[in-house]
């Protein structure tokens, strides 16, 4: 069985083969120019976060570097027909439980909005915490079984 001929004058049909490929290609550029700013990026799906790390001294550098990044970012996705959706953007400042005092609690500027670090964030299902313990993962997975085990003995 063959699909019904449709002309198509932009853009990938829903559910192509070649759409995950063709996305990877036109956003290729993204992921050069947030390495231009000498920062990580890793990119899943339609989703592109932005990794730095510093030592203590040198975190507000790295927040100008990060929000000049973002700024191009937003640039980028304006000139190639994209949204950027800073209300899903996230900050998150990592350290060790002994350095917890050192990490800034002052909002990062991402755009024209000024965005606070949270203490944790959701990432492919996983909750990172900034001291890195991985305490809200195992408290979110833990209250999740405990919901399906009540479940369970309802039965």
């Amino acid at each position: 069985m063959t699909s019904t001929p449709a002309l198509v004058l932009f853009g990938v049909p829903h559910g192509s083969v070649l759409g995950p490929i063709l996305f990877l290609l036109y956003i290729a550029d993204l992921l050069r120019l947030i390495e231009t700013h000498i920062l990580r990026p890793h990119g899943y799906a339609d989703d592109t976060q932005i990794y730095g790390s510093c030592p203590p001294s040198g975190i507000p550098e790295l927040q100008e570097q990060m929000s000049a990044c973002v700024d191009d970012v937003a640039l980028w996705t304006r000139s190639n027909r994209l949204q950027l959706n800073t209300g899903k953007t996230e900050v998150l400042w990592c350290a060790t439980g002994r350095r917890q005092h050192q990490i800034p609690h002052h909002p990062v500027r991402i755009g024209d909005d000024r965005i606070f670090p949270a203490y944790s964030v959701r990432n492919l299902g996983i909750y990172l915490d900034s001291d890195t313990s991985m305490r809200v993962h195992v408290s979110k997975t833990v209250s999740n079984c405990f919901a399906a085990l009540r479940q369970i003995r309802s039965i």
